[in-house]
């Protein structure tokens, strides 16, 4: 080799070190500056939403704590679809975030067969803000007052118990086709146009069973209407004296709603560390701890890696119980 290779290689390398640390040196000084500008939170979903509830407070809290204004923006559609694809190609500044649901970073992927977005490759995340249950509930007529009633007697009665949801690929059907799958039974799906419409047909006695969030039925259960048997999630509601459906009947079973706070893919790891501190110090608040508790909402707070791995294994979860039940998007 000659010297004029060696000394154009070694200019090269030069060259790409130097590149790298002035990199380095820009995410550093964009991290530590950061933010220096509004940051805007994405809700994949219409203005006046359940999670509008939650997310609006915390923007607020955020803007308070850094100085900065923190925006939400509702970009709903397609059941989340646009609102993440629009977060997945922002710029990886940390000042695109989005808040995203079960739905999206979990159902999603096994309920279309082109998703515009990839939970996994396309986002940074930050942290798995909490988790709160579905109530299964069951007309007062129904003879079954805890879950092992209602699956000994959806076993002596196959496709003769009917259940609603908000329609097809929602949290409240496939929480349903989880109880299905695990207790070996099958209940009749009826989907509706929204869980309201759902809630009033139980309650009128044309459904016998319907899975519904906890708020949504808290006065129908105090007044008789309906019958709660038990919460979804895997640790029970606090303040609420219902069983788990996992300690009740059927030990893992876990379907609740979980949101989550995510960046765009390549995001600085020290920008990513920001963000988690400062979301994790809002979400802690006396205040926003009322409110998650008022939401029926346990707070988890997760770090990114944690949230990174669950987001992996709740894919395989709704995956599988999406192709078992083949359900199909409306």
């Amino acid at each position: 080799m000659s010297i004029l290779s060696i000394l154009s290689k070694s200019r090269s390398f030069v060259f790409v070190a130097l590149l790298c640390l002035a990199n380095t040196g820009a995410h550093a000084q964009s991290a530590a500056n950061f933010p220096a500008k509004p940051i805007r939170i994405v809700i994949p979903y219409p203005p006046g939403g359940g999670t509008d509830t939650l997310a609006r407070p915390l923007a607020q809290r955020l803007t308070d704590n850094i100085r900065q204004q923190v925006i939400i923006d509702n970009r709903g559609g397609a059941n989340g679809n646009i609102g993440m694809e629009m977060v997945a190609r922002s710029a990886p500044d940390g000042y695109t975030l989005v808040l995203a649901l079960t739905a999206q970073l979990a159902v999603n992927p096994g309920l279309y067969r082109k998703l515009p977005y990839d939970p996994v490759r396309d986002f940074e995340p930050i942290t798995l803000l909490g988790a709160g249950p579905y109530t299964l509930l069951v007309h007062p007529s129904l003879p079954a007052r805890s879950v092992k009633e209602l699956i000994a007697l959806a076993r002596v009665k196959p496709g003769q118990l009917v259940y609603g949801s908000a329609g097809n690929g929602s949290g409240a059907h496939l929480a349903s086709e989880l109880l299905d799958s695990m207790a070996g039974v099958k209940m009749v799906h009826v989907p509706y146009k929204g869980a309201g419409p759902a809630l009033v047909d139980l309650i009128a006695g044309n459904l016998q069973v319907l899975f519904a969030t906890y708020l949504s039925c808290k006065q129908h259960i105090e007044t008789g209407r309906v019958r709660a048997l038990a919460v979804t999630t895997s640790k029970r509601l606090t303040g609420v004296e219902l069983p788990t459906i996992s300690e009740a009947a059927l030990p893992g079973y876990d379907a609740g709603v979980w949101y989550a706070v995510l960046a765009p893919a390549g995001t600085p790891r020290e920008v990513v560390g920001k963000l988690h501190d400062e979301i994790v110090r809002a979400a802690t608040h006396p205040e926003m701890k009322r409110l998650f508790a008022n939401a029926g909402i346990e707070p988890i707070n997760s770090s990114p890696e944690e949230l990174a791995s669950y987001i992996r294994s709740e894919m395989a979860k709704w995956a599988k119980v999406i192709r078992e039940a083949n359900v199909k998007v409306d």
